[in-house]
């Protein structure tokens, strides 16, 4: 049996003015995307504001989906296996991005490249979803044919290996996860004890 990992794609739609501009232009929602590393997402990645309430100042974040910021946001979770090397990898360039954050920053200029359909690369800039491609492409997840800097977060939700787990509000979803928890700790309790 192959040895194998669980990864999460998060998409968000804050409802903020930003946000529901780009659902216009995009025609589609949850144009947020993030690479979680557990179900109850407490370990999520991406590029997006580094503050909540100003989308001018952004660059690669480790996401608090639990702060006030995202109360009212709908949301898409889906997940997807992968091996044991490739968790591994990914962690590893994650890891290596944070540790020099200082030196990344939101691709705004690559934007408009994606409105012109002109894929712009810009060292250490993205955007979310040139980021989560650019990310699963490093590890041999995402097909290399699709230009990271032309990706939408919906032509990552339309890829066929994910697999939706929940869509609702990001809030009922955190909720849910927790009570699981509850839940759970009972049972695992009782077979440590048998």
């Amino acid at each position: 049996m192959k040895d194998t990992r669980t990864i999460y794609l998060l998409f968000l739609s804050t409802g903020t003015l930003l946000s529901k501009a780009i659902d216009l232009y995009t025609k589609t929602d949850l144009n947020h995307v993030s690479i979680a590393f557990d179900e109850g997402l407490s370990e999520v990645y991406s590029f997006g504001r580094k503050r909540p309430y100003n989308p001018f100042i952004g660059g690669f974040v480790r996401e608090a989906v639990t702060e006030p910021f995202f109360n009212q946001s709908m949301c898409a979770v889906y997940k997807i296996e992968i091996s044991k090397e490739q968790y591994v990898a990914l962690r590893q360039h994650l890891q290596m991005i944070e540790s020099m954050q200082h030196l990344y920053r939101y691709n705004f200029i690559g934007l408009f490249g994606f409105i012109v359909n002109k894929e712009i690369k810009r060292t250490h800039a993205y955007f979310c979803s040139q980021f989560v491609a650019t990310m699963l492409q490093a590890i041999d997840v995402y097909p290399k044919d699709k230009q990271a800097g032309l990706t939408r977060p919906d032509d990552l939700r339309m890829w066929p290996e994910l697999d939706l787990i929940y869509m609702g509000t990001l809030q009922n979803y955190l909720n849910l996860d927790e009570k699981k928890s509850r839940l759970r700790l009972p049972i695992r309790s009782f077979f440590r004890m048998s």
